[in-house]
Formats: structure tokens, sequence, C-alpha cells
């Protein structure tokens, strides 16, 4: 092949072991050929291939592009082609790849299920299998694939190979349109839409418990959910995770509904991020990815910031090896974004020489809040901490009993930085009081570690509210979850007191029962006449207790 007057080496792809020179110089005259653009194929590169696999008595196929131009050559064996990789023509936004394959077969054979299942999966324009009878062409046999929402997932077809009528370029056209327009989500919004995927060995009602939060923490980054798959499995695949069958079926339902993302709710290894990505041709992330995500759109303070790129990088570092398909689509968007903006693809040295030096930062923030701290203390003024699952109303709260203006939003993690407040009392008493980050079921270990400086403030507070959303029908859940992280922080033994919130989004005698059977104080932190109990009771926890168990 010539290209702008230089001379280079056609490949030919698949199993050429054993070729003559003379068959594979007439292998690679195939990529001289153009293809019309309202034609599958011409009658005469028909006859050319296949009369190639009749001398060698194996399939010999083609994959071609939508301007005409044969972009692969493949050699198979008698029964069938194996496709080489195609990460030079990635399917993009369209659902279609905008390459079809053709290819003979030596018998007068209908196309068979691995046929139709590289149609699916690939997402081919077309497939196509020419029978060859005495070295010629005779039937033709293709498929393409029908729009999401058909009763059928594919239209199969067959016709004698010269009455074949069809213009090529016009049947696509009007078939790729049909598909985008069966689509599910709106074209002109440019968010990233995923599929959410779980598959573990726990009970299906836990699974589905989960799955709830992964969607709520999708959306929590602006995230279009378009569908979700859970598959509760006897034993893990290693290599995927999900059952090799079922990660068919997420493919061409990802590629079905335009999909751009995976987000998994179990931690994925590097190798089965990359073995997913691969076969999938989508973002792959998992869960601790997605959280760290959302906390490095939502960092703003330095102390945020660097802890938050600190346990991205650490996150990042055991994935850069190699760089494959999962690694060069996480850069921009979900999964790839935070404070840095630093690419995945750099070398472990420079990843290195970077935590060395944020580790040195953090430290030096970690003196500066010590120092913070000391003042607090040395002032003597008693320090109360909001503690609670991720948008269970700290802020809110924080705000009513302050009023003040924290950034309040209906999302999880919607504040990261910690905020302190003074709170006056009647007899001229006061409080300082701080509303901490969000804590999650399996916070990722790397973001856990990053803020145990931050948490560590919790050590001198004299009280903890441990806010807990009534009306999250996971509200046992998460409180199991906050203890677990308290005993993680050592900090299982502090003086605290449990604070439902949002009774008024569950009204009735079940909520006030629950109330009662923890012992705790009941507001509705939008509602400031409800917060009456809740001061009293700080002011009973942090004056008055203690002068009863002093006397």
């Amino acid at each position: 092949m010539k290209h702008g007057g230089l001379e280079t080496i056609a490949t030919i792809y698949g199993n050429t072991s054993g070729l003559k020179k003379h068959l594979l110089y007439s292998l690679e005259k195939v990529y001289r050929r153009k293809i019309p653009a309202d034609k599958l194929i011409t009658q005469e590169l028909a006859r050319y291939l296949a009369g190639l696999s009749f001398e060698l008595g194996r399939q010999v196929g083609i994959l071609v592009s939508r301007s005409g131009s044969v972009t692969h050559v493949i050699v198979g064996d008698a029964k069938g082609v194996f496709i080489p990789g195609l990460d030079d023509y990635p399917l993009g936004k369209s659902a279609l790849r905008g390459l079809r394959f053709i290819h003979t077969h030596l018998r007068d054979e209908p196309l068979n299920n691995e046929d139709l299942s590289d149609l699916s999966l690939l997402r081919f324009d077309m497939i196509a299998a020419i029978s060859i009878r005495e070295g010629l062409p005779h039937t033709l046999y293709a498929a393409y694939l029908m729009p999401y929402g058909s009763d059928k997932k594919y239209e199969i077809l067959s016709s004698d190979f010269y009455r074949l009528e069809l213009d090529f370029r016009s049947f696509i056209r009007s078939l790729e349109s049909e598909m985008d327009r069966s689509r599910t989500f709106n074209r002109k919004d440019r968010r990233e839409r995923a599929i959410l995927v779980s598959a573990s060995v726990r009970p299906r009602y836990e699974l589905e418990d989960s799955m709830d939060e992964l969607k709520e923490l999708a959306v929590s980054s602006d995230v279009v959910v378009l569908d979700t798959v859970i598959q509760r499995l006897k034993e893990l695949n290693p290599k995927y995770l999900l059952g090799e069958g079922k990660l068919r079926e997420l493919v061409i339902n990802a590629m079905d509904k335009g999909a751009t993302l995976l987000i998994f709710d179990q931690d994925l290894t590097p190798s089965q991020m990359r073995a997913i990505a691969d076969i999938t041709e989508l973002k792959v992330i998992d869960r601790a990815q997605l959280i760290l995500d959302i906390f490095a759109g939502r960092a703003h303070s330095r102390d945020g910031k660097v802890q938050v790129e600190l346990a991205q990088l650490k996150y990042a570092l055991p994935r850069l090896t190699g760089k494959g398909t999962a690694m060069s689509r996480l850069t921009g968007g979900i999964g790839g974004r935070g404070p840095g903006e630093m690419k995945l693809e750099i070398d472990r040295r420079r990843i290195h020489e970077r935590l060395s030096r944020l580790e040195k930062e953090l430290h030096s923030l970690s003196e500066a809040r010590r120092q913070r701290k000391q003042k607090r203390v040395g002032g003597g003024l008693p320090i109360v901490s909001i503690i609670g699952y991720t948008n269970a109303g700290k802020s809110t709260l924080l705000n009513a009993l302050t009023r003040s203006s924290t950034l309040v939003e209906d999302k999880m993690f919607a504040t990261l930085d910690t905020a302190s407040r003074r709170l006056r009392f009647p007899r001229e008493r006061e409080v300082i009081i701080t509303d901490t980050v969000g804590f999650i079921r399996d916070l990722p270990k790397d973001l856990m570690a990053a803020f145990k400086a931050t948490l560590e403030e919790l050590e001198d507070a004299d009280l903890l509210i441990h806010l807990v959303d009534i009306s999250n029908p996971r509200f046992e859940q998460q409180i199991a979850s906050v203890e677990n992280i308290l005993k993680e922080l050592k900090l299982a033994g502090k003086q605290k007191m449990i604070v439902f919130n949002k009774m008024d989004r569950a009204p009735g005698e079940a909520a006030w029962n629950i109330v009662s059977r923890y012992d705790a104080v009941a507001v509705s932190a939008k509602k400031p006449e409800t917060l009456a109990p809740l001061l009293k009771a700080i002011e009973y926890n942090i004056w008055e207790s203690r002068l009863t168990y002093d006397a």
C-alpha cells in the first residue's frame, strides 16, 4: 500500500500461519479496493474474496468503514473468523460503530450465534456472510440491530447474492437515526449517562439497599442514571466480577440506552477495571472512585483539596500499570476530575513526588489546625460537634441553631469543609458548635486515612450530636455505619446524643416510637420552632449533667 508516496506494509489479521507469500500479497491487495458508499460490497470484491477463501480453505473477512475503505483484512479458519481489537474505531456517542463486517462461509450456512453476538457486542452497522459454491459467491446472509424497544434485537435477511438490492448508505442513515430517537435520554443533555451495577454474594435485599444509595451518590455527582443491574452470585467472577453472560447483556443494554459510564457498587481491582473497560468500551469506575469524585468537586478549603487529591493519587497509583482503555477513558469527567487536574497517565515517580509534597503540606495544615484548636480549648468554651451520615441535615441544623448561612443542598456530601460557629445560651453560656464532613458506609480507605486528620478534631468535643435522617428507610444501617467509623477513630466512648431530624417527613406514632426507643431528641431542622428540646438537651449534657455527676 502507498500513503503519501511511502510504501507501507498492510496488516493481515488473524490466522496467517502457513500462508505462502503470493497468498499474503493477494490478501494485502484487498486494502486497495474501494466500495461505493451506497453498496454493501461490490460483486467484484465479493468474487475476489470468495476465490481467496476457497483457495485457502479458510474463512476470510473484511471490516469496511462508511466511506467504503477496507480497514481490516482478516483470515480465520474453516469455522470462523476472530475479530481483532477495534481501539482505533471507538463507538463514541453513536448507536453504531460505523463499520460493517463481511466474511465468507465455506459452506451454505446462515449466520450463527457467534456472528450475532459479535453484531450485538461490537455494534457493527451490519454483519454479512457470503456462502461459497465452486469458488464463487452464492447466498448472502446479513443481519442488523434493531432500535431499542423493538420486539426483536436484530433483523436477519438472506438473498441470492446477485439479486441483492440495498442502498446501504441510505439504509444505515435511517437505521441509526431511528436508534438515536429510541434512546432514553435527552441528546442535548451533556452529562455522563450511567448504568449502575452490583454483583455480590450478599443477600439481594442488601444489594438493593446499597444500590439505592449508589444511585443517590451518582445523582449527587450530576450523573444521569439510565438503569440499574443487580446480580447475586454464588461466587464472584475473578476477571469481570459479573458472570460473562450477564456482562454481555450489560454491554448490549448500555449501547442500546446510550450509556457512557458503568458504575460498580463493589470495589474493583485494577485488573477487573481494565478487563471490564476493554470488553465494554465504556468508562468504568467503582463506588470508591465515585465518592472520591464527589469529594473532589465539593472541597473548597485548602485542607479539603489537599486531602482529596492525596486520596485520589493513592487510589490511582496501583491502577497505572500499563495504559489500557480503562485508564485512557478516565481523564476528564466523572472519575477523572479533582484538585490539581492531574492526568492518571502520569508516571509513578512524579506521583510519588506529588504524594510526598501533599503529605508535607497536610502535616503543615494539621499543625495550623492544632494551634487553632488550642486557642479554642484555651478559651474555655465547650465544643459540640454535629456528626452523622451524609445528607442527614447537619449543615441545615447548624444554620438553624446559629442563624448562619453554611451551604445547604439536598445532596450527599454537599459540604466537606468543617464549619464552626458560636451558639449562645441563657445565663451567659456559650459553646462552639461544629459541622463535620458526612459519614458513609464503606468510606474509601484512602479517603478515610486522608480525613482522619480533620476528624481528629472530634477528640476535643465535649459532646457529639449524632444527627439521623428518620425519613430515610435505611436509618438503622446508617446509625450502625456512623458508630463503626467512631470506633475506627477510637471515639466510641465520647459523650453523645442521638437527634432524629426531618420529623416533618416521617409523621405519625411510629416515628415517635423510634425516637423513644433510642432515647433521642426529635427535630425538623428547617423549622426553628422544633429546636427548643434540642437546646435544652445540649445545655443539660454540657453543664447540668456534670454538676449532677460532680455532686
